[in-house]
């Protein structure tokens, strides 16, 4: 069995670190390459960077940034964010990521995922899934910075991606995001129990307990967390921080 894991999610604008509710109201967070700094220094396993205007702007990934953030990160990264093909994806790589994240691509152009996962091995492509409830409160999978309602419940679609040959699900919920009000428990079972690659929860984290929910309770394989990492409190204090390693054994043993 892997490794339980807890990972911190970064999201990057205009080359900078921001943090958002409900994938709106960012609030600037400062330099990433200082927070990679950081981070280096408790030792963290493995961090996520997720630029959140590349698909929605249909920018080319920012490379000069992903190779900054390799050159200081002492741990494996993966990049996403206007991933659209086979070379950008060579691209990132070669700028020192282990793994990318697909979002909008991997719905528009479905065969991407089964493409990148044959030439660059399903343990590099992660599909991130965002979902929120529609007008009748019915889950569904957005894409385009959760702007694009796609219809598609978060189950069916996380099986179709791990069918088309993803090795990871990043599953991560609109509402909840920066909330701090716990993971959705319910939506990170029902796939976990659905799919057999690993699954990264994010999305409402805030507390060391609703880490252990969503490893232990719900299945997940990682929890990701963008406020708890970045912010002292809910009052929005920025500080960068991590558990001490006894916490983190603790959590994920």
């Amino acid at each position: 069995m892997a490794l339980k894991r807890i990972i911190p999610c970064l999201l990057l604008r205009d080359h900078g670190l921001v943090k958002t509710v409900k994938f709106n109201k960012s609030i600037y967070i400062g330099d990433p390459i200082n927070a990679v700094k950081i981070f280096n220094e408790k030792e963290v396993d493995e961090l996520v960077f997720l630029d959140i205007d590349a698909s929605r702007k249909n920018m080319e990934p920012p490379y000069q940034v992903i190779r900054d953030i390799a050159t200081e990160c002492f741990m494996p990264f993966c990049y996403g964010g206007g991933i659209r093909s086979i070379d950008q994806i060579r691209e990132i790589i070669a700028s020192g990521a282990e793994k990318v994240a697909i979002n909008t691509a991997a719905y528009y152009t479905p065969k991407l995922i089964h493409d990148a996962a044959e030439i660059f091995g399903s343990s590099t492509i992660v599909v991130s899934i965002d979902y929120k409830k529609n007008l009748f409160g019915k889950e569904q999978v957005f894409v385009k910075g959760g702007n694009k309602n796609t219809k598609k419940d978060p189950v069916s679609y996380a099986i179709e991606m791990e069918e088309l040959g993803a090795g990871e699900l990043f599953i991560n919920s609109i509402e909840r995001d920066g909330m701090m009000t716990g993971y959705d428990l319910e939506m990170v079972e029902k796939i976990t129990e659905s799919v057999s690659i690993p699954v990264i929860a994010c999305g409402g984290a805030s507390g060391l307990d609703d880490f252990n929910a969503v490893l232990s309770k719900a299945g997940a394989s990682a929890a990701a967390a963008g406020s708890f990492f970045v912010f002292q409190s809910k009052k929005k204090g920025v500080l960068i921080s991590y558990p001490n390693p006894v916490e983190v054994k603790e959590i994920i043993s």
